[in-house]
């Protein structure tokens, strides 16, 4: 797997990625904020859980047993600002800072909020709908993301991106092969028994999010798959 260091993609419509900066800073105060103040229950307040998601029947538990809380409904927000542990919030962060900008150029600064607030909502609900049984608590910015690494691949697939792969060996390739190849292990996941803490169906939902809203969403005349550019191979 690659770890994104840097792309050789400079911004074209916007002076400064504000609201990928601002995200950025967001999700780590909030981490600061449960790592000093907040129980695993607390946090367990603004994840996701599918069955009380969908479940209106269900009871609500006295905040006071297990700490603060949103209604069910606003979790679909919530949830992507909160994150398990440090690797967790660092690799999120890394991929949209890297990747992230680029995508707010081609949309604006509104538009990309929005666009990256929409792609958490289809990964959280997708995750949702494919385990919608489930009381685990659902956290972190990985279908937000995923929807950013979607936009980026259908904007800038031939641009060279600076990867570590396997964690150690520089390596200069296209987005098109580093986002593809990220992209297809999502998929493969799917299909395989799931094990372990990874919500591999919420990665897929933000994907779909991103692909479908990048056309939609992207300035006049931004090309797609850098149609009329050149870039040096």
């Amino acid at each position: 797997m690659f770890v994104p260091l840097h792309d050789e993609n400079s911004l074209k419509s916007i002076r400064f990625q504000y609201v990928t900066l601002t995200l950025i800073l967001i999700n780590i105060v909030v981490y600061l904020f449960e790592v000093s103040r907040l129980e695993d229950v607390a946090i367990a307040g603004f994840a996701i859980i599918p069955r009380e998601l969908f479940d209106t029947s269900l009871l609500p538990i006295p905040t006071e047993t297990v700490g603060p809380a949103v209604p069910e409904r606003l979790t679909l927000l919530t949830y992507m600002f909160f994150h398990g542990d440090l690797l967790h919030l660092a690799g999120n962060m890394l991929f949209l800072w890297v990747f992230g900008d680029n995508v707010e150029d081609a949309m604006g600064h509104l538009k990309f909020l929005l666009f990256y607030l929409a792609c958490g909502v289809a990964g959280g609900l997708m995750h949702a709908w494919i385990e919608p049984s489930s009381e685990s608590p659902l956290i972190g910015a990985s279908g937000a993301v995923a929807g950013v690494i979607a936009a980026y691949l259908m904007l800038h697939p031939r641009v060279r991106v600076w990867v570590l792969a396997l964690k150690a060996i520089p390596l200069r390739i296209s987005a098109a092969f580093a986002l593809g190849l990220w992209i297809l292990i999502q998929i493969a996941m799917v299909l395989l028994p799931q094990v372990g803490p990874v919500a591999w169906w919420a990665h897929i939902g933000g994907l779909i999010a991103g692909a479908v809203l990048v056309v939609i969403l992207r300035r006049p005349g931004v090309p797609l798959f850098d149609k009329g550019l050149g870039y040096v191979r």
